[in-house]
């Protein structure tokens, strides 16, 4: 037997827009909308897209006793990111890893002054939360916010189109996070998303959803996105999607990630270790490791998808990786895709080949992100 699906807040809304509906994490969700995967794609990175992303799991965290650094110290214990040097109103990626440095999720941590706004991935969003409670349940409180929902405006435009109803919003820099009212309503707010635009995450009482994304709608700068032109958005922009590119056996050296673990967390830092797998991971970050992520450009028009085998020769026999992700990158009109690859084999401009339908087909070693980010600085 299925688990029955959930629905988000804009359930209705989607199907009112037309929304094609799929299954997605336990959540039926909006893959497209009429206008097609190929023109919501580059609506986005041309002017503005409004994503439902209320599947994710949001957390408010708040100390049992002492301040926020205390909390923050307590979630350090859990992920090797810097979080008591987290500053008010600001926003870190992060990850939590196990105890063979693999990770058990991705997440983003922000400290919203008082308290500290996590939002994790929608498939792990029942493990994470068990996992803080029995760790840290003596020290920091957890409070599942089920009853919010979440959206992302990203693109060019998304600024213009949010001063309006949130004139703080653009004041904001990238990784800003903080509570503002949006068109009346109270919401948290963060200069961030998935896309490599700039953008912002919207956390909503879902009684309020449907108001503030209609009034968003309302704007012609914004098109509504499914989750089809959310993860070529992503993909070509080098972003990770949990359970392709990031899983329980893959640690954050092995995924490139270790830009997102701060000088305090590393070795011979302030606050070196202390997190699940602390010693393999400062190990691979110091000797180095046998595989990385790499992105990946191949030749014609066709993508290699995950799962897609890659080679060092032609005829097949020197098996060196694996794609974990790929699709058509419409921004760049070509195939996009990253995935794993021996270390020997991961430097920028080698020719492997992906085995694709009976052929070999030549996949080029590429940097990471395929499109210039639109971050605001």
């Amino acid at each position: 037997m299925f688990d029955p699906l959930s629905f988000t807040p804009l359930n209705d809304l989607h199907i009112e827009l037309g929304a094609r509906m799929v299954p997605f994490a336990g959540y039926s969700m909006p893959l497209q909308y009429p206008a097609g995967l190929m023109a919501e794609h580059l609506h986005t990175r041309k002017s503005a897209g409004l994503f439902d992303v209320s599947h994710m799991g949001q957390l408010r965290i708040t100390p049992k006793q002492g301040t926020l650094n205390d909390a923050a110290l307590a979630l350090e214990s859990l992920i090797p990111v810097d979080l008591a040097g987290l500053g008010a109103n600001r926003q870190r990626y992060g990850f939590l890893t196990n105890d063979a440095g693999g990770i058990r999720d991705d997440l983003m941590v922000a400290n919203m002054g008082d308290w500290l706004f996590v939002v994790v991935n929608a498939s792990c969003k029942a493990a994470d939360t068990a996992l803080m409670e029995a760790a840290l349940g003596d020290r920091v409180v957890i409070e599942k916010l089920d009853d919010r929902a979440l959206l992302a405006l990203q693109g060019p435009e998304a600024v213009n189109v949010l001063q309006d109803l949130c004139p703080e919003a653009a004041e904001m820099r990238f990784m800003d996070a903080i509570e503002a009212d949006i068109d009346g309503v109270a919401c948290t707010l963060t200069r961030s998303g998935y896309t490599g635009e700039d953008g912002y995450e919207i956390g909503i009482p879902a009684e309020h959803a449907e108001q503030i994304a209609r009034a968003l709608l309302a704007d012609e700068r914004v098109l509504p996105i499914g989750l089809g032109a959310r993860d070529s958005l992503r993909l070509e922009s080098g972003l990770c999607l949990y359970g392709n590119d990031l899983d329980e056996t893959t640690t954050p050296v092995e995924a490139a990630l270790g830009w997102a673990m701060q000088k305090a967390r590393r070795e011979g830092g302030a606050r070196a270790g202390g997190y699940p797998g602390a010693e393999i991971i400062m190990k691979q970050a110091r000797e180095g490791v046998s595989r990385l992520r790499v992105g990946l450009a191949a030749e014609g028009r066709a993508p290699v998808r995950a799962g897609t085998e890659l080679f060092a020769d032609e005829a097949g026999t020197q098996k060196v990786g694996v794609v974990t992700s790929g699709a058509f990158g419409p921004s760049i009109n070509a195939p996009v895709a990253m995935g794993y690859v021996e270390t020997a084999y991961a430097v920028l401009g080698t020719t492997l080949y992906g085995a694709l339908r009976g052929k070999f087909v030549p996949v080029q070693v590429r940097a990471l992100p395929f499109v210039p980010p639109g971050f605001k600085r």
